[in-house]
């Protein structure tokens, strides 16, 4: 893997089989139960000059990888909610680069949007520990690929968006304090 694949994609792209064990969503699950709390410790003690320092060349600061997170799971917990209460329903996809540079996204305080993480995630996780295993395997399509998303796929999916963007500031980290 080359150094810039490996600082866009610190644990590799997003592989979500299509049989997905309970063992396995359960994982899943639990890894989106402790982001709020992982990623609040990760970022709290971080002053405005690291909140404002990109991941990785022409990357996304940590302030706009936070801010992200917070819209990405909240889009995710509406589609849960859509597929849910409608026949696979089309969802609407929104531009996340462009967000990502918008005033809130590149200015406003990290605590906003950790708060808004942490609700967004307690109810999240509270609708998917009381779903059953057809509740799971509803669906809903996304315009972008074209392609049909079983919720048990999309756990999957946020749990590795979790994973990825957390390695992007840890990783960050990391980096900073071996130069210090």
């Amino acid at each position: 893997m080359s150094d810039i694949t490996h600082l866009q994609y610190p644990i590799g792209k997003a592989s979500i089989p299509t049989e997905i064990s309970e063992e396995k969503l359960q994982e899943w699950i639990t890894t989106l139960e402790l982001l709020p709390v992982r990623l609040s410790t990760l970022v709290s003690d971080m002053s405005d000059e690291q909140l404002d320092t990109p991941y990785r060349d022409g990357g996304w600061t940590v302030r706009q990888l936070v801010h992200h997170i917070s819209d990405s799971h909240h889009h995710s917990y509406i589609r849960f909610k859509w597929a849910l209460t409608e026949d696979n329903p089309l969802i609407k996809p929104y531009l996340e680069k462009e967000w990502a540079e918008l005033d809130d996204a590149k200015y406003a305080p990290i605590e906003w949007s950790l708060k808004h993480i942490e609700v967004v995630h307690f109810k999240l996780v509270r609708l998917l520990k009381g779903m059953t295993n057809a509740q799971f395997e509803r669906t809903f399509r996304h315009p972008e690929g074209k392609s049909t998303i079983s919720l048990r796929q999309n756990v999957g999916q946020y749990a590795w968006h979790s994973n990825h963007h957390y390695a992007h500031i840890e990783n960050l980290v990391k980096r900073e304090n071996a130069g210090s």
